[in-house]
């Protein structure tokens, strides 16, 4: 039996953050709204359309955005919330399942017991997810039926908006989904199409005429090679010689362009995708000048680090450490330990050596640990033994940390955390998403 050509959707929230603080400030409607850093240092995480008319677009600095639109509305970010509502959204990923009554065993029914109606769902991010719907279509309908029902529970159900794109692969859905959005320019904000298809056979039709900074992997340096030889659309960039391809950006690179160009992606949507690295960062609203103030930032964030891996039973050999200076010049270092571990304890000890032969004295405007190189950690001892007077062993930090987990859980992750991590405002804890785009003030000052 032939194998069922694939119905894959990519679902993209429209201005997402930017659209779940309207659903609490609805005065705001219609009006250019910014969400993301507010302080000198921040970053933009999602505008409005009415913003996007200005050139306000995510991932610009604020400051930026403040003299393109001087009189945007600029809202704090508030990572829990829109976690909070993405996993609304990913219900209903999840849920575009009909009711069916079992009255006979009909060919449909016999399909949703042996393929399942439950798509096949990957998260990408908060916003946007790739779902599988081949095994739902006998009794939903068309791929572009499942698209429409998904966008009007969303808007139904939480006052949200989304694009859909539907396709055979997941790299055309993903470009289908972008031009179904609203458009805004000159001439006002007016909507797309919402849900677009680029049905089987027409991908190429849909795809050459794109400009070749459409492609996935194509960001400033790759484009500005490929405008040198005078590539400038995905037609171009198609009828190019492979090799010469090759040669201007690497083997692999080109190979990979070279697939994109002619629509070739068998990805499947992958539901357990395998977790890469866990890691947090931070920009300091003033830059860190001591190793002893980076050492205070880098035990905040090695609780942060140890917290989530031990949320998700895992522990890590290897920690990297990022350093980002006044001038933005990034540095990285990384350490592989023999054996896993999930202590903010271990990961001082390992990353501290790395923090000490960085000079800081030029300024260091961002801090960042991450763990990859997952496994189970170390042998875990009772909670008991932390009440022991020797010196603390690996197993007992473990012991002691796991107890922290526990209050946390109990009273909230405010409730405890290292003495380092206090100042004149309270206790300064890091949590996922919180700050992402950039700092808004200095804890520390005022």
């Amino acid at each position: 039996m032939n194998e069922r050509r694939r119905s894959i959707l990519h679902v993209d929230m429209d201005a997402f953050y930017v659209s779940v603080e309207l659903r609490r400030r609805p005065e705001l409607r219609g009006k250019p709204v910014v969400v993301g850093g507010t302080g000198p240092r921040g970053v933009i995480a999602a505008a409005s359309y009415e913003a996007r008319r200005f050139g306000v677009f995510s991932a610009m600095a604020s400051s930026t955005a403040r003299r393109l639109c001087p009189h945007a509305i600029f809202l704090p970010g508030d990572h829990d919330l829109y976690a909070s509502v993405s996993r609304d959204v990913h219900e209903i990923f999840h849920g575009v399942t009909p009711l069916v009554e079992p009255i006979a065993l009909d060919e449909a029914f016999l399909d949703a017991i042996f393929h399942g109606v439950t798509p096949l769902v990957e998260p990408i991010a908060l916003d946007e997810a790739f779902l599988d719907v081949t095994g739902s279509l006998r009794l939903f309908g068309t791929a572009v039926d499942v698209g429409h029902h998904i966008r009007n529970r969303i808007h139904d159900e939480l006052q949200l908006r989304c694009s859909v794109g539907v396709a055979t692969t997941k790299f055309i859905a993903k470009l289908a989904s972008k031009a179904a959005k609203p458009i805004a320019d000159a001439r006002g904000v007016r909507e797309g199409a919402g849900v677009l298809e680029v049905a089987a056979g027409r991908e190429l039709e849909f795809l050459h005429p794109l400009p070749v900074k459409a492609l996935w992997g194509v960001g400033p340096a790759t484009l500005e090679k490929l405008t040198r030889i005078g590539v400038r659309t995905v037609r171009d960039l198609s009828e190019l010689d492979e090799r010469t391809l090759m040669t201007a950006v690497g083997k692999a690179h080109g190979q990979h362009l070279h697939r994109l160009s002619w629509a070739i992606d068998d990805r499947p949507v992958e539901v357990d995708r395998e977790l890469k690295s866990i890691g947090h960062e931070e920009t300091f609203a003033t830059d860190r000048h001591t190793h002893d103030e980076l050492r205070r930032e880098l035990v905040r964030l090695a609780d942060g680090v140890a917290g989530r891996m031990r949320a998700r039973n895992t522990g890590a050999r290897t920690f990297a450490l990022k350093v980002r200076f006044a001038g933005f010049h990034t540095i990285t270092r990384s350490i592989t330990l023999p054996s896993p571990v999930d202590t903010a304890h271990a990961i001082i000890a390992a990353v501290t050596p790395l923090l000490a032969a960085v000079d800081p004295t030029p300024g260091v405007r961002l801090l960042g640990v991450s763990a990859s190189n997952f496994g189970e950690a170390a042998e875990q001892l009772s909670l008991d033994a932390i009440l022991d007077d020797a010196p603390a062993a690996p197993g007992e930090w473990q012991a002691a940390e796991q107890t922290v987990d526990a209050i946390r859980e109990r009273f909230g992750s405010a409730a405890i955390g290292p003495a380092s991590a206090v100042s004149r405002k309270g206790l300064r804890l890091v949590r996922k998403g919180a700050q992402q785009w950039g700092p808004d003030h200095d804890p520390n000052q005022g």
